[in-house]
């Protein structure tokens, strides 16, 4: 993980003043890392019958789909209101900066599924709080829930299910 980290910039001050940026685009864009963080992300879950991936809007995208491919499993992407085209279920939660309302297809998960939930960083933990409560209420088998980064010192664990197997890559 020292290779990703060194790709990793920090911008300061983003998206609001005090606020250090962990900006995952600059590893992203190096072949070598997203072949690490594909790989990485997938031996966590290799062994686990995973079928579907929820990438969470926009950066979740990104890893989240490399994460199913590499599982053969599929992906079901969680979007702000309004970009999904078929009916949705939605949850609004709090953010950092106020709030926010996340969604996916109605139809996206069914009781045979199981999910890994995935996004770019784990800060306060409202985001993935709300993804979470979405694909748990369609009943899947079993859920995990993972991130590539997660920032230790603002306790967004403790906004998630004690229950559920919650994975960090990095943790800063």
């Amino acid at each position: 993980m020292e290779y990703i980290k060194s790709k990793i910039r920090d911008v300061v001050d983003f998206p609001s003043k005090g606020i250090v940026f962990k900006d995952l685009t600059t590893a992203f864009k190096d072949p070598r890392a997203i072949h690490i963080l594909g790989w990485d992300l997938s031996q966590l879950y290799r062994d686990k019958g995973i079928t579907k991936v929820v990438g969470i809007e926009s950066r979740g995208f990104i890893c989240g789909s490399i994460l199913a491919f590499e599982l053969g499993a599929g992906f079901v992407p969680a979007r702000k209101p309004g970009k999904l085209p078929a009916e949705t279920i939605q949850c609004t939660y709090e953010k950092e900066y106020g709030k926010d309302t996340i969604e996916i297809h109605k139809d996206a998960i069914s009781e045979d599924d199981i999910v890994v939930i995935h996004d770019d960083v784990l800060a306060t933990g409202g985001t993935m709080a709300a993804a979470y409560e979405l694909v748990k209420s369609m009943n899947p088998k079993k859920i995990y829930i993972n991130f590539i980064i997660e920032l230790g010192a603002l306790n967004g664990r403790k906004a998630l299910p004690k229950d559920v197997d919650v994975d960090s890559l990095i943790v800063y």
